[in-house]
């Protein structure tokens, strides 16, 4: 969730300016609770829970949806947003350069996959779920979701930098989810990241998400099936590598080759994780971002640092 200082955020920052408020998205955070359960985690009455409910809702933090209970439909709340960026006014400054690449879904160089897996374009599956073998279909290339239980998926990125180029940081975004049969918003998995044959480290993926439709995932998709995922950010930099600013490992910039002049990205679910979940990426078309995944390589101008 992206916020800054115009009036369009006064319903997050409302929302967040209450106790009551802050630790209902902490308990949220562990696990959807209904509001009868919320109101007795927190010593309120079902009435009061509801008001701090609706204010969360408005702001889109949490989501609510009814489901069958031990007296009738009940309302249980998620919560909706895994972060929050605030966006300050800047002053004017040179904007940093970078060479960016969009990395379509399906223009993978390699993989090992297991079941369950599949691929799909914004109009049709590509062949049939759970066979490895329509990963190698020439529809792949126009892909814009694909999924897999186990093994390793590998991209090959084209690297401009030149000689007179200084790198300072690569980041790559995408939008990702484990895997389980149909959905599971609970269902880890360990997703590992490598460049160049060099393990980034393993971000662990809550869930397989479906509890809702996914923001331009196409009307014909099935409601069983992966909906939408996280939108995450892996950072090589200097000092070490993070996910959405938290450090991941001491893998710096200056150990990737990164002025290989062929990028290899990889990710993966290995054999031996924790929680073999599986992993789901998402492209333009599906999940709530449309968005391919994409790699921007931040430098300075050596040349244009001595002009």
């Amino acid at each position: 969730m992206k916020l800054d200082l115009t009036n369009d955020s006064l319903p997050v920052y409302e929302a967040l300016a209450s106790a009551v408020r802050l630790q209902m998205l902490r308990l949220l955070a562990e696990r959807p609770m209904n509001i009868k359960e919320l109101a007795g985690a927190l010593g309120l009455s079902s009435a009061i829970m509801t008001t701090h409910v609706r204010k969360l809702e408005a702001a889109e933090l949490v989501r609510s949806h009814m489901a069958p209970g031990k007296s009738g439909l009940q309302k249980v709340c998620t919560l909706a947003a895994d972060y929050a960026e605030i966006f300050f006014p800047q002053p004017l400054k040179k904007e940093r350069k970078c060479h960016r690449q969009e990395i379509r879904v399906g223009h993978y160089s390699d993989f090992r996959i297991e079941p369950t897996c599949g691929l799909a374009t914004v109009d049709k599956v590509i062949g049939s779920f759970d066979d490895p073998r329509y990963f190698w279909d020439q529809e792949r290339m126009n892909a814009g979701i694909l999924w897999f239980g186990k093994g390793y998926i590998e991209y090959k990125i084209p690297n401009f930098l030149l000689n007179s180029q200084q790198p300072e940081e690569l980041v790559v975004t995408m939008e990702l989810a484990s895997e389980a049969p149909s959905t599971n918003n609970n269902w880890p998995s360990d997703i590992t990241f490598s460049l160049n044959g060099h393990t980034l480290g393993i971000w662990t993926s809550p869930g397989d998400y479906g509890d809702r439709l996914g923001k331009y995932t196409p009307a014909w998709w099935p409601p069983y099936t992966n909906q939408y995922g996280l939108r995450k950010q892996l950072r090589v930099t200097r000092e070490g590598t993070y996910m959405d600013g938290l450090r991941l490992s001491d893998v710096t910039l200056n150990e990737i080759g990164i002025r290989e002049k062929q990028l290899t990205f990889r990710l993966s679910v290995e054999d031996d994780a924790e929680h073999v979940g599986g992993l789901t990426l998402f492209g333009k078309g599906f999940g709530n971002y449309n968005e391919d995944p994409a790699v921007e390589l931040y430098y300075a101008d050596l040349q244009e640092a001595k002009g």
